[in-house]
């Protein structure tokens, strides 16, 4: 079985840089598992904050994560530089998928890459159509 080669910076829209820290790095002396995932959730928030998109408080725009993935293809730890390549390879009617890289220090390539399928649901937990603010912006990171 082959395996898809890591992408690189151009492959990306938009970038968030994120240090990374001493206990992020496990027994092993690099990032731990679920600390990718801590990274890609945090630079995807930072940018829907960034752009506007409430995602606390009583205003709160609600997504829910359904799906995600990471493919690691180096080892990164502490004391990288991070940096996270953000891009949105769906987008539906009420869902959309995130695609995150992350880029140690100076590198073009790709360590690790990862996903975030969310749908946004309504007061009662249900799926409920993008706002037409909420697609336009997300359709500015759209590959």
């Amino acid at each position: 079985m082959s395996r898809t080669p890591p992408g690189i910076r151009a492959d990306y829209r938009a970038f968030r840089i994120l240090p990374t820290r001493w206990q992020d790095n496990d027994e092993y002396g690099h990032l731990n598992n679920a600390t990718y995932y801590a990274l890609f959730d945090t630079a995807v928030s930072l940018w829907q904050m960034d752009q506007g998109i409430e995602i606390r408080g009583p205003e709160a725009v609600r997504f829910l994560v359904v799906e995600s993935g990471c493919r690691y293809h180096a080892e990164l730890g502490f004391p990288d530089i991070l940096t996270a390549g953000l891009r949105v390879a769906h987008i539906g009617t009420s869902s959309f998928r995130f695609e995150i890289a992350l880029f140690a220090n100076d590198s073009n390539t790709a360590g690790a890459e990862g996903f975030f399928a969310q749908v946004h649901v309504g007061p009662e937990g249900r799926p409920s159509p993008l706002s037409e603010t909420v697609h336009r912006t997300l359709s500015g990171l759209k590959t």
